[in-house]
């Protein structure tokens, strides 16, 4: 039977990515709804987004949904000068038709989780993490329904992408990071540790390119747009690609490695808010809370991508 998953996103290229290896897999995964969070850019334009990737992928039969607009506590923080304005830069897509559910997305949730079987909902979460943790905090009883969280977010050796010592989507609301990694939940992470192995070289665009239909040319124009800021940054041979790997280790655990450990959130100082304090060499005696990633077979992960985008329109 397919996995059940809710995807929460705030779509952003590599998003847009995962969003669509999702879809392209529907004998592995069944993607019950998907919700926006406002981040990469403000909410009226992720769920936008959201609704705009669905269409690309030819399943307009999975619902989304708009959850939360700003940060549990803080201001919102944007990324406008990765993704641009629209969020989705470098796609040729019109305006979907697609309808936003009047329902809203952490509603939806909550709901989902109640409805179903104890233990057959993983949520794969691409963005902050605020809506997930309005869910726990609105509703507890949900957690030990919860299969498990996969988690693009965090990291350690590679320390920050926004700040000298934090990644992006849990920088942007530290408190809700903190609500999910004591929540009980089984969890697993995807840091920068990983993603920073996955990248985006000009060959590897080509192969999109070269499937031949439009979501693989989509796929190369947004990677190639969200890269030109990666590659000047980090000066490598092309830009990390981070979603998709939440919905790769669902598809094929077998390309990633790491240990389970437990990851703390700093949400007090200004110096490292935001910082991921992973005790990957167990060295406080504090319990693992979560299987934190640190290896992936890139050659793989690409492979996988290519045979999944071959399959849509």
């Amino acid at each position: 039977m397919p996995r059940k998953i809710i995807i929460d996103t705030d779509p952003g290229q590599d998003d847009a990515v995962a969003i669509l290896l999702a879809l392209a897999s529907p004998e592995d995964l069944d993607v019950l709804g998907i919700v926006a969070v406002a981040g990469n850019v403000p909410l009226a334009l992720t769920e936008r987004n959201a609704r705009r990737v669905v269409e690309l992928a030819g399943r307009p039969d999975v619902p989304v949904h708009a959850g939360a607009v700003r940060p549990l506590v803080r201001p919102p923080i944007t990324a406008e000068h990765v993704h641009g304005r629209t969020g989705l830069d470098g796609a040729d897509l019109p305006e979907p038709a697609l309808p936003l559910q009047p329902q809203h997305g952490v509603d939806f949730i909550v709901e989902t989780l109640l409805d179903a079987e104890p233990g057959t909902v993983t949520l794969c979460t691409l963005g902050p993490l605020t809506d997930v943790a309005l869910a726990l905090n609105r509703a507890p009883a949900i957690a030990p329904r919860i299969r498990e969280i996969v988690m693009m977010g965090g990291a350690y050796f590679e320390v920050g992408n926004i700040t000298p010592t934090a990644e992006f989507n849990v920088y942007v609301d530290p408190e809700a990071a903190d609500v999910v990694m004591r929540s009980g939940v089984p969890i697993t992470m995807l840091p920068l540790d990983v993603t920073h192995r996955a990248l985006a070289t000009p060959d590897r665009l080509d192969r999109f390119r070269a499937l031949g239909n439009r979501a693989g040319a989509t796929v190369a124009g947004m990677l190639g747009f969200s890269e030109r800021f990666d590659k000047e940054k980090y000066a490598g041979a092309g830009a990390p690609i981070h979603d998709p790997n939440v919905v790769a280790w669902l598809l094929r655990p077998e390309l990633y490695a790491g240990r389970r450990i437990n990851v703390a959130v700093e949400c007090a100082s200004p110096l490292t808010l935001g910082m991921t304090v992973a005790d990957y060499w167990r060295v406080t005696g504090r319990e693992p809370n979560a299987l934190f990633l640190r290896e992936v077979d890139d050659a793989g992960f690409f492979d996988l991508l290519v045979e999944r985008l071959r399959r849509l329109p």
